[in-house]
C-alpha cells in the first residue's frame, strides 16, 4: 500500500484491501499507525479533517507518553518542539494576569529536564520527564513518522461513511470529504479513534457510562476557547513568565497556555450560565481576554470556539467483534491533569502490539479481549483523577474581596494562595497517575501473589509486581534501562548468576516472537526487580517475574491469550 502523498487519483478510486482500518488521524490514530507500521502491518487511516490539528488542543505530554515516544525513537524531536528550551514551564495563578500573583509551581524547562532526569530518584525515576507542548506539534511529528512506514496509507480529507462486521472481516465505505466516488475497504479489523462524536461508537450503539454535565464555577460547564497571538501580553504581566497562566477572580475564571513561548497562546475562559458564546464575535473575544488580563491588550484572533467541561465518561464497551474504539471515542475527560490525550496514546500502545501479534499468527484472537479488560479500568481510573483535579480548582470560590487592596483583601489572597498552592501540586506533580496505571486484573498478566503499592496521584513507588510499568534505572554508562528493552518482548536476566533463559528463547523462536534477552549483573537491579527473571511485554509492562524459566510455555500461553476464556464463555 502506498503513502497518501504518493497515491495517484486513479489508485484512490480502487477498492482497498488492508489489515487494519483506522478512523481518526489524531494522536490516538497516528500513534496506533506508528505501532502497526513498525511491525509491518498494513493499515489505512482516514480522517475527515484536511490535516493535523491547527488549534493547540492538549498542552501537556506526560512522562509516560514521552517514554513511549522515546521507545519509538522520536522523544527528542517532541522535546525540541513547543516552548523554547529555556522557557519557564511554571504554572502560575493570578487574580488577573496584570494583578496579584497567588501561587506558582516551578517545573524544569525542556533544557533542564534532559539533565535533571538522569539524577532523579524515587517517584520520578524515569527515562523522560513531562514536556509542555501543544498537541498540534505532537500530531505533526506523529504524522511524519507514520507516513514514513511503507505499510501505512494515511488519508486526510477522507471520512468513514459506513461499515459492516461480516464473517469475512470488515467491509467499509470511505469517501473524500469534498465529494467523489466511494471507495470500498476490506480489512481484518476496524479501530474507531474518531473522537468524542465517534461515528464508530455511534454505529455500534455503545453508550457512555460515568457522569457528565458537572457544574462548577470553573472547569464545569461551557468553556470559550481562543487561540490568539499577542506579542504585547508579556508587557502587561507584572510577574515572571510561566507556561500556564490561571486567572482566579469573581468576574471571569480562565487558564491560558503558552503555545510557542513567544506570542501565541491557547486561552480558555469559563462561560457564565446567562451568556450565549455562540453569538460572540472577535470583539467579544477581546473583551473576555481583557477581563482576564485586567487591562486592554491587543490580540490577533487565530481561532475561537466552545467546548464542554464537566465530563468523566467511559464507554461501556471498548470492543464489539472486529471493531474497537479508542481515545476520545472511548473516554471523555475534563482536561485537568492533561490526561485525555495521554490516555489515548496508551490505548494505541496497548492495542497496537496485540493486533500485530494476532495478524502475525503469534497469538489467538482471544488476546484482543484483553484490550478492554486492561484499558477500560484505566480509563475509569484516569477520568476519576481528572474529575478530582477539576473539583479541586473549579469548586474554589473566588470572592470579590480577593482583589481588594485592603487587609481583608490580603487575608483573602493568603487563603486563596494556600488552596491554590496545594491544588497545583495535586494536579501538576502526578508521578503516581503517570506511572502507576496497572493491569492487575488482566487475564494476560501472570500474577505472582504480590500486591502493588497503593495507587496515589502524587506518589509513585517503583515496583516490578506484574501488571505495571517496569522500574526504571540509569545504568553506569549513562543509558536508560528502558533503552535496552527489545522492540517487542524482553527477558531481563538479573544478578551475577541469573537462571538459564534458554526456554524463553527457544519458545520465542518456535512462535516467531521478537525476543531480546538483556543480562545485567548489577545487584541493585536484581534488588529493584526482586526476581532474577522478568518478562517485559511490547508495551513495556511487566508480564511475569520469577526465579526459573522452566514454566516459559505456561507464561507465554497466558501472556499471549492462549489460556484466556472470555467471560461469556465461563
Amino acid at each position: 500500500m502506498t503513502h497518501a502523498t504518493h497515491t495517484t487519483s486513479a489508485a484512490l478510486q480502487r477498492a482497498v484491501d488492508t489489515e487494519i482500518l483506522i478512523a481518526g488521524g489524531g494522536p490516538c490514530g497516528l500513534m496506533l499507525a506508528n505501532e502497526l507500521g513498525r511491525r509491518g502491518i498494513r493499515c489505512l487511516v482516514v480522517d475527515a479533517k484536511p490535516g493535523t490539528a491547527f488549534n493547540p488542543q492538549a498542552n501537556a505530554t506526560q512522562a509516560r507518553t514521552m517514554e513511549h515516544f522515546r521507545r519509538l525513537g522520536f522523544a527528542h524531536e517532541i522535546r525540541a518542539m513547543g516552548l523554547p528550551a529555556d522557557h519557564p514551564t511554571d504554572i502560575a495563578y493570578f487574580t488577573r494576569y496584570s494583578g496579584h500573583e497567588l501561587a506558582r509551581i516551578h517545573l524544569p524547562t525542556a533544557k533542564e529536564a534532559i539533565e535533571k532526569i538522569k539524577t532523579m530518584t524515587g517517584s520520578w525515576s524515569a527515562a523522560e520527564l513531562p514536556h509542555r507542548v501543544s498537541q498540534k506539534f505532537v500530531e505533526a511529528t506523529l504524522r511524519r513518522h507514520a507516513e514514513a512506514w511503507p505499510t501505512i496509507d494515511l488519508r486526510y480529507g477522507w471520512r468513514l461513511e459506513r461499515f459492516a462486521d461480516t464473517d469475512d472481516g470488515i467491509e467499509a465505505c470511505v469517501r473524500r470529504t469534498d465529494g467523489g466516488d466511494p471507495v470500498t475497504v476490506k480489512a481484518r479489523f476496524l479501530v474507531g479513534a474518531d473522537g468524542p462524536r465517534s461515528v464508530v461508537r455511534s454505529e455500534l450503539g455503545i453508550e457512555w457510562g460515568g457522569v457528565t454535565g458537572i457544574q462548577r464555577e470553573f472547569m464545569g460547564g461551557r468553556m470559550f476557547a481562543l487561540y490568539l497571538r499577542s506579542p504585547q501580553f508579556v508587557s502587561a504581566l507584572k510577574h515572571s513568565k510561566a507556561w500556564m497562566y490561571v486567572a482566579v477572580n469573581h468576574e471571569r475564571r480562565a487558564f491560558m497556555a503558552s503555545v510557542d513561548g513567544v506570542c501565541e497562546y491557547a486561552f480558555h475562559a469559563a462561560v457564565h450560565p446567562h451568556e450565549n458564546p455562540e453569538d460572540w464575535t472577535e470583539a467579544d473575544a477581546r473583551r473576555i481576554f481583557a477581563q482576564t488580563v485586567g487591562v486592554e491588550v491587543p490580540i490577533d484572533v487565530l481561532s475561537m470556539g466552545i467546548w464542554q467541561a464537566g465530563h468523566a465518561l467511559v464507554a461501556r464497551q471498548f470492543r464489539r467483534g472486529r471493531v474497537f474504539i479508542a481515545g476520545d471515542a472511548a473516554h471523555l475527560f475534563t482536561p485537568t491533569g492533561g490526561l485525555g490525550y495521554n490516555t489515548a496514546v496508551e490505548d494505541a500502545v496497548n492495542l497496537g502490539w496485540k493486533l500485530a501479534a494476532v495478524l502475525r499468527g503469534q497469538a489467538p484472537e482471544t488476546l484482543l479481549e484483553s484490550y478492554e479488560a486492561e484499558r477500560r479500568p484505566l480509563a475509569e481510573r484516569n477520568t476519576g483523577y481528572a474529575r478530582s483535579f477539576a473539583d479541586s480548582v473549579g469548586l474554589f470560590t473566588a470572592r470579590p474581596e480577593l482583589e481588594e487592596d485592603s487587609p481583608r483583601g490580603e487575608a483573602e489572597r493568603r487563603t486563596a494562595a494556600e488552596h491554590l498552592d496545594a491544588h497545583a501540586r495535586l494536579e501538576f506533580n502526578i508521578p503516581g497517575v503517570t506511572f502507576g496505571g496497572r493491569y492487575d486484573r488482566s487475564p494476560v498478566i501472570v500474577a505472582d501473589g504480590t500486591a502493588a503499592p497503593p495507587d496515589e496521584p502524587n506518589r509513585y513507588v517503583p515496583t516490578a509486581c506484574p501488571g505495571g510499568r517496569p522500574p526504571h534505572a540509569w545504568l553506569e554508562d549513562g543509558r536508560s534501562l528502558f533503552d535496552l528493552f527489545g522492540r517487542d518482548w524482553t527477558v531481563l536476566a538479573l544478578g551475577s548468576e541469573p537462571p538459564d533463559t534458554a526456554p524463553f528463547e527457544a519458545l520465542a523462536r518456535v512462535r516467531g516472537l521478537d525476543l531480546r534477552v538483556v543480562r545485567l549483573p548489577q545487584p541493585s537491579l536484581r534488588a529493584l526487580y526482586e526476581s532474577p527473571l522478568v518478562l517485559i511485554r511490547p508495551d513495556q509492562i511487566v508480564a511475569w517475574r520469577g526465579s526459573s524459566a522452566e514454566g516459559a510455555q505456561t507464561v507465554f500461553d497466558q501472556a499471549l491469550g492462549l489460556t484466556f476464556v472470555p467471560e461469556d464463555r465461563q
